[in-house]
């Protein structure tokens, strides 16, 4: 029964990394604010800890920080990524900056973090995209999300050459 405790409290807390990753892209993308400076703050004073009256979700902060790093990092090749799969009169430089960030970090994970199933990656964005959306948006992270996977499946699959 603790294991099943502790392996919930673990997915909370990566849940908790995941919307506060998306968060601070926000911050990022919105404020102009750099890297570190955002993690410091994140770490200092929102997570786990009370903001505006509202207990902010506690997080895994390696993970948070690992997440934050990576999507910047690689932020250059996700987007062409991310445009590929959205329809086709939508462009990411133009969509609303907290989907852009949903996107963003989802495709991270899907893309570099292989050692998640997809399965859970998709549905933790589209949660968080539900925390956010009451409209289409979550529908929109689902289909970007499932089909950057799809893309990157078939990518690595090699045909038999023996058939």
């Amino acid at each position: 029964m603790a294991e099943a405790k502790k392996a919930t409290s673990n997915k909370n807390r990566r849940s908790g990394a995941r919307l506060a990753a998306v968060q601070a892209l926000y911050q990022m993308d919105v404020a102009q604010t750099d890297i570190e400076d955002v993690m410091k703050e994140f770490v200092a004073f929102r997570l786990g800890k009370e903001v505006e009256g509202e207990l902010m979700n506690k997080a895994d902060i390696a993970f948070f920080t690992d997440l934050l790093k990576g999507i910047v990092r690689e932020q250059r090749n996700l987007d062409p990524v991310i445009d590929q799969h959205l329809a086709s009169k939508w462009r990411l430089n133009r969509i609303d900056s907290t989907l852009r960030a949903i996107l963003r970090a989802g495709a991270y994970e899907i893309t570099g973090r292989a050692e998640i199933p997809h399965a859970v990656v998709i549905s933790e964005y589209v949660d968080v995209a539900h925390a956010f959306f009451e409209e289409d948006e979550p529908k929109v992270v689902n289909a970007v999300l499932q089909n950057i996977w799809q893309s990157k499946q078939q990518e690595t699959e090699q045909p038999d050459e023996d058939q």
